[in-house]
């Protein structure tokens, strides 16, 4: 009972409304308003390995993944189960589903990667006979066709042939006595032809009255002369309903063969439906996938830039006000979550959307958060949140609170309440000792999420507060994690008494006297009741009084939270400052990269062209050098034809080869001034000088780099003299000294994700970003862990390209085995 209570205070059949409208049928659409909560861990392992190889099948497919032409044909099904008739509409759609079912199990069997999908539409049958037999006999709207049996085609033949000669005698009537009749028309009364005779004329066209018109002017006749033949029509058309019942009849027997294969197969429609929904509600709300973790493992519980999906919806569909997402990273070994703060400061609205978050991971939904996306898999998840005051049942408040905690407690244990112990000092302050309690040894924690709004509210405070901190040591023996909101001061000490607890609190902006909605972890809220209503006016003298009652310590803590808060904002401005400045440097090392592959393709453009301006040299030199062979090979070799053959091949010599090009004054780089990079074309100050090794480092913009004299020139063009010294065969030649480094920075320009895509794809998208990081001399490549095919894809190609120096997979930090380092040459 409680857990639907749960699900209707935390608003959940409004998330399935919104999710109800991504599906693509009826079935997806009723399944997605009546989602089920999954009862087990793997079941919601494989309800999100579901959503995600759609997901990731929807970004690969070049059309769109249609599920046109399938229906619900449950009912049909179940009729032809009872042996009832299934109408031609109905076969129909039975036909039409077939034909959709069998059309997305052929997309999913032509994509590699998709084994819950696979597995899932293996056993799938369309029975394409049977889709063939219904397209045979009922045409487009739902009628039997001629075609369907050999005796309905005679039968609708007779049908025309009579109906044509009741025309025909008809019109002939109308035109011989024109002037009995009211309207030149031909018209049917029930299934018998008639027209439209004036009352003072009806003898003059004797027949069968089959009806009046209101005013009892007009008598519509049928003459005698048809009668006959109108009986004949009336035979056929029994004869052929009799017939169309057969071909129907015949085809509703096909279908009850095999009306559990197609309730499967309606069933995996459904499924993937469902799941295609819930891909396409994720991306939506650009969420990620979720990882379910183990808390005792020490795995910490987090949600960056969650944000509540309700609200998301309402921002896009309603125009509602911009969200201010939260963080939640919680320690593994933290039970209890207190969350103070001021009313309407969004403490509510943090509890549903933590609430939300867990529900959507499991039924396989994506979360609306910043990767990576870590929470464990809550069993129950249990709230208290909002009003249960009830006239008729005379509650108050807190009773309303109390009745609500007691099924909470009955869903967590039958035991109940009677394994809470006493507290010595149930009021904390500053001068009563407090006893550090004990956990229960005797009961195991349960995978629970217990939410609650407000505890120990709706009564006296002292006895509120001491209710309160029972329940929460209680909860946190018995539940995996509990988040409670409070205004009881004395929660916030009980973080530093029992290390399962921690502190939270929505700011509070002093200036504006109004929440921010953001929440801040490890500083309580502080009180800010005297502070608002001084601001509002309120007399500085009740104000001062109100002061004294509560004692110089509270306002103590007030000034220390107070001071904390200040240290917080100075350091996230820091922090969005120290972000700005890592983009700016990112901004800057892409546009030097551009630069850089800018210059180098065009020097590989030059190097092209004048290699086919030396060949097309070469080509012509031949043939004139050839063409002189030639001639003195004619007629009688003489000194003369020989001097002018050399004088010729010296004339080739210097048309051919290229000129020696004068040489720029060269000179020697000194600290201080400024340099040209010949390969950047940027301008950079020498910082330091190494004429041994020809190295020398400079500064341009915030790099430092050392490179080679031979890469750098003057200002005004000139090289550097390079000084070669004489080798001696007893000293072997000195080893180049590499260039130092810049320090590897991971940034956007050399991380390259290519989780979902095929290894053929991903060696094209590795090699563009080998030569986009070439000069950060390190790729990160993001693959995943998965089945590991992709990752031992990407290890061959990098172990035979010549760029690659070497690689290995990353830290645990960085991404472990799903990340590799690739070091580049």
């Amino acid at each position: 009972m409680i857990q639907q209570e749960t699900l209707e205070l935390l608003e959940w059949p409004r998330l399935c409304q919104h999710l109800a409208t991504f599906a693509a049928t009826k079935l997806g659409t009723v399944a997605a308003r009546k989602l089920v909560i999954p009862g087990s861990l793997e079941e919601s392992q494989e309800l999100l390995a579901q959503t995600q190889e759609i997901y990731r099948l929807e970004q690969s497919l070049e059309s769109r993944w249609s599920f046109e032409g399938i229906n619900d044909i449950g009912e049909s099904l179940d009729r032809a189960k009872i042996g009832g008739l299934i109408f031609g509409q109905d076969l129909l759609n039975i036909a039409t589903t077939l034909a959709g079912v069998r059309r997305l199990r052929r997309v999913i069997e032509n994509y590699e990667d998709l084994p819950i999908l696979t597995e899932l539409v293996t056993d799938v049958r369309t029975y394409p006979e049977l889709e063939q037999a219904i397209h045979h006999c009922i045409e487009e709207g739902g009628t039997v066709a001629d075609r369907a049996s050999p005796k309905l085609g005679e039968i609708r033949r007779n049908l025309k042939e009579i109906r044509e000669r009741i025309y025909q005698k008809l019109h002939s009537i109308l035109q011989r006595q024109g002037g009995a009749v009211q309207e030149s028309v031909i018209t049917q009364r029930g299934d018998r032809f008639v027209i439209p005779v004036k009352a003072p004329q009806k003898d003059q066209i004797p027949g069968i009255i089959h009806d009046t018109s209101s005013t009892g002017a007009t008598l519509y006749i049928e003459p005698h002369s048809i009668v006959e033949w109108g009986n004949k029509l009336r035979q056929y058309r029994r004869q052929e309903q009799v017939e169309e019942e057969a071909v129907l009849r015949k085809l509703t027997e096909q279908v009850a063969e095999v009306q559990e294969d197609l309730d499967y197969l309606l069933a995996i429609a459904t499924i993937l439906d469902l799941a295609t929904a819930k891909a396409r509600y994720s991306l939506w709300l650009e969420g990620n996938i979720p990882r379910f973790i183990d808390v005792g493992k020490g795995e910490t519980i987090t949600l960056r830039q969650l944000r509540h999906p309700l609200l998301v919806w309402q921002q896009n569909h309603e125009q509602g006000t911009p969200i201010v997402p939260i963080n939640v990273l919680i320690n593994p070994k933290i039970r209890v979550v207190a969350i103070t703060g001021p009313n309407t400061g969004g403490k509510t609205v943090t509890l549903k959307t933590i609430g939300l978050a867990a529900l959507m991971a499991k039924v396989g939904l994506f979360i609306p958060a910043r990767e990576p996306v870590e929470l464990p898999w809550f069993g129950d998840i249990l709230a208290d949140i909002g009003d249960e005051q009830s006239i008729e049942q005379s509650l108050s408040t807190f009773s309303g609170h109390i009745r609500r905690i007691v099924r909470i407690i009955e869903a967590l244990s039958p035991d109940g309440f009677n394994d809470i112990k006493p507290l010595q000092s149930p009021i904390l302050s500053p001068h009563t000792p407090h006893t550090p309690h004990t956990p229960l040894p005797h009961h195991p924690i349960t995978p629970s999420l217990v939410l609650l709004d407000e505890v120990g509210a709706g009564t006296d405070p002292a006895e509120g507060s001491a209710l309160a901190i029972a329940l929460l040591h209680y909860l946190a023996d018995h539940a995996l994690l509990t988040i409670a909101t409070t205004h009881y001061g004395e929660l916030k000490a009980l973080k530093y008494e029992d290390d399962r607890f921690e502190n939270a609190s929505v700011e509070f902006d002093d200036s504006t006297l109004s929440p921010t909605y953001r929440l801040l972890w490890g500083i309580p809220g502080r009180s800010n009741a005297l502070t608002i209503a001084q601001r509002l006016g309120l007399d500085q003298e009740i104000i001062e009084e109100a002061r004294s009652k509560i004692g110089g310590f509270s306002e103590e803590i007030n000034q220390v939270i107070a001071g904390l808060e200040e240290q917080r904002r100075e350091q996230e401005q820091k922090a969005q400052q120290a972000g700005k400045l890592l983009q700016k440097t990112e901004k800057f090392y892409e546009e030097v990269s551009q630069k850089a592959s800018s210059l180098q393709e065009r020097e590989q453009e030059l190097k092209r062209y004048q290699e086919q301006e030396v060949q097309k040299a070469i080509a012509i030199a031949k043939e004139e050098i050839a063409q002189v062979i030639r001639q003195l090979q004619q007629g009688n070799q003489t000194g003369q034809k020989a001097q002018q053959a050399s004088e010729a091949l010296q004339d080739i010599k210097q048309r051919q080869l290229p000129q020696a090009q004068k040489r720029q004054p060269s000179y020697q780089p000194q600290v201080g001034e400024r340099v040209r990079l010949s390969n950047l074309g940027q301008t950079a100050e020498v910082l330091t000088v190494n004429t041994e090794g020809a190295l020398l480092t400079v500064r341009f913009g915030l790099m430092k780099m050392t490179i080679p004299f031979t890469d750098i020139e003057s200002l005004d063009g000139k090289k550097v003299e390079m000084v070669v010294k004489a080798k001696t065969p007893t000293t072997p030649p000195p080893q180049p000294i590499k260039p130092q480094t810049v320090p590897l920075i991971r940034t956007s320009q050399n991380t390259l994700d290519i989780r979902g895509s095929r290894v053929a794809d991903a060696e094209s998208d590795l090699e563009k970003a080998i030569a986009i990081a070439i000069m950060s001399g390190v790729l990160w490549v993001i693959h995943g862990k998965g089945t590991g095919k992709l990752r031992q894809g990407v290890h061959e190609f990098l172990s035979r390209h010549p760029q690659v120096d070497r690689f290995e997979l990353a830290p645990q930090n960085e991404g472990g085995s799903g990340v590799t380092v690739v070091y580049l040459k």
